[in-house]
């Protein structure tokens, strides 16, 4: 029973249009406005308020370079994609229960997507962009969701300090 309710749930939303086939489609660029949702790492920010950029690397060896980034609670950050592999990497910004539960959906439905302002793919040997304003401090995730990508450790952490205790943030 529990089945056909997954299933008929994964229906329904094919049908709304809220699923959209993975494939080989290049969906770094948003196609239309920001949806602008308070999450708890944050929310999609203004890019001409962005006065940092952070390139991150995606490899077929399951990797982002870097892995591991500090921001300032506050703090709105341009992340720059580049696919260096031979296959399609997403990056999707979440806490680790949002990401455990998106990567099971995944594996359960491979070929699904979400469009949201807190996730780029990137197709092999692309660029993408999201900017995002850090507003609550805190240890956050990020991670590629395709299924097998985030088991196979393609995973990162972000480090959003409070304004108080605020230094200098930096990619390491």
């Amino acid at each position: 029973m529990k089945s056909i309710k997954v299933l008929l749930l994964a229906g329904m939303l094919a049908v709304s249009g809220a699923v959209l086939a993975h494939g080989d489609e290049d969906h770094s660029t948003p196609s239309g406005p920001v949806k602008k949702e308070q999450k708890d790492w944050g929310i999609a920010g203004e890019a001409k308020a962005a006065k940092r950029t952070v390139a991150v690397r995606m490899t077929d060896n399951m990797r982002f370079t870097p892995d591991r980034i500090q921001v300032k609670q506050g703090e709105t950050v341009r992340f720059s994609f580049k696919n260096d592999g031979k296959l399609m990497h997403e990056f999707v910004l979440g806490t680790k229960k949002e990401l455990d539960e998106h990567a099971a959906l995944m594996m359960k439905f491979p070929n699904m997507e979400h469009d949201e302002p807190y996730m780029a793919h990137v197709a092999p040997g692309k660029t993408g962009e999201i900017v995002w304003t850090f507003n609550r401090p805190g240890d956050f995730d990020f991670a590629c969701l395709i299924a097998g990508h985030y088991e196979a450790g393609m995973v990162g952490k972000v480090k959003v300090v409070a304004a108080s205790g605020a230094r200098q943030g930096t990619a390491r």
